[in-house]
């Protein structure tokens, strides 16, 4: 208590200045706030309900005057960095920052950060009570309204489909095929993403519970019935090959297509080009494959792209490769082929590719000697004398 009053007459007195005309209104303002904390201790002992008063939460005006400092913050930035305000990303500005205020901390919520407000202040539920304090939800005073609620609205449409069924087995008019609902494409919400919609906190117990009952429901042959529902609670997944970036085709002065790409393993830097109606002739740095890596690991790492593909023999391949050993040449030369064969397959093709780890960059390198130790991280064997 005292230390919170002496905090308490340092902000105020920080606000107020330190001119003797500010001694009462340091007075006074003290006085009201220990008031204050006396009316709640009071009202928590004789047990009055204080919930009619509304939870303490974010309202709209104090949201919109972040909004609008954030957005002058953002400009002052960006003209501090000579980047147009405009244009000016998140990315940008989380550069920026890293740039102006390094800091060594590890924790990463402790490092110093500048984003929207609507990422920095949480979501927060409307007043569930009335005026006389009696919770408007019949499932209130469970702790999570939503999350039950969705449970309950669960299990009554598992109830609703199963009459639907039994309806239907009594006309003869079951099929086994039923109406399905298509989920491929799609995943249930990860327990953070449901606690943000339902705005509760749920324990991973619970987050199983409403995955097994939600499989319970989808297993059922009618659940089509309610798809609109289901398809709330699940994400579409988007194909990472979708993603991969497909290099343009370009043609020479023959009217012959062609496509480049580059690779990188360990050390090794590779770039490859690749055209079209060739007669499979493949060259490394000015010499002929065979003679350039003579051991056949390594040209069957080579060729593997192509092989997978089915296009062996179609293409004439032009590569050049620097640095590293025979192995991390080998693999940068097959990334950059493999980059290069994007524009001349399909996409289920580049699919197939990426998930053969053909589209998959290595980036591990040799790690670095540690001073005072025998390796990177074999240590010297201890002696006691």
């Amino acid at each position: 208590m005292a230390a919170s009053c002496v905090r308490t007459v340092g902000s105020i007195l920080r606000k107020c200045g330190t001119c003797s005309s500010s001694v009462n209104t340091v007075s006074s303002q003290l006085s009201r706030q220990v008031l204050r904390r006396q009316i709640c201790v009071s009202s928590a002992l004789h047990g009055r309900n204080l919930a009619a008063e509304g939870p303490e939460k974010f309202t709209a005006e104090f949201v919109e005057k972040q909004v609008e400092e954030y957005h002058i913050g953002k400009r002052h930035l960006a003209n501090m960095m000579g980047e147009d305000p405009e244009n000016f990303s998140q990315e940008d500005i989380d550069k920026s920052i890293a740039y102006l205020f390094p800091s060594s901390l590890f924790e990463k919520k402790a490092r110093p950060l500048m984003k929207h407000p609507e990422e920095i202040f949480p979501r927060q539920k409307a007043i569930q009570w009335g005026e006389d304090g009696r919770p408007f939800h019949f499932l209130f005073y469970t702790g999570k309204p939503s999350y039950y609620s969705l449970m309950h609205d669960m299990y009554g449409k598992i109830q609703e489909i199963e009459r639907h069924q039994d309806r239907l087995k009594n006309d003869g008019k079951f099929s086994k095929e039923g109406m399905p609902i298509t989920l491929s494409s799609s995943r249930w919400l990860m327990q953070e993403e449901l606690e943000t919609l339902l705005v509760e906190n749920i324990s991973s117990h619970d987050y199983s519970h409403f995955i097994q009952l939600m499989e319970r429901l989808v297993a059922l042959p009618y659940c089509g019935r309610e798809q609109e529902f289901v398809l709330q609670y699940r994400r579409d997944l988007e194909a990472l090959s979708k993603k991969q970036t497909v290099p343009e085709l370009q043609q020479d002065e023959r009217g012959v297509a062609f496509s480049t790409a580059d690779g990188r393993r360990k050390t090794s830097k590779s770039s490859v080009i690749l055209r079209d109606c060739g007669s499979g002739r493949v060259t490394i740095n000015g010499k002929d494959y065979l003679y350039y890596f003579p051991v056949l690991q390594d040209r069957m790492q080579l060729m593997f792209p192509l092989q997978f593909t089915g296009t062996l023999g179609r293409f004439d391949l032009e590569c050049t490769v620097s640095g590293g050993g025979r192995s991390s040449q080998a693999g940068a030369l097959r990334l950059a082929i493999s980059n290069a064969l994007l524009g001349f397959v399909s996409e289920q093709d580049m699919e197939n590719m990426r998930q053969a780890g053909l589209l998959t960059p290595d980036p591990r390198v040799k790690e670095r000697n540690k001073p005072g130790q025998e390796g990177a991280r074999r240590k010297f064997t201890w002696k006691k004398r």
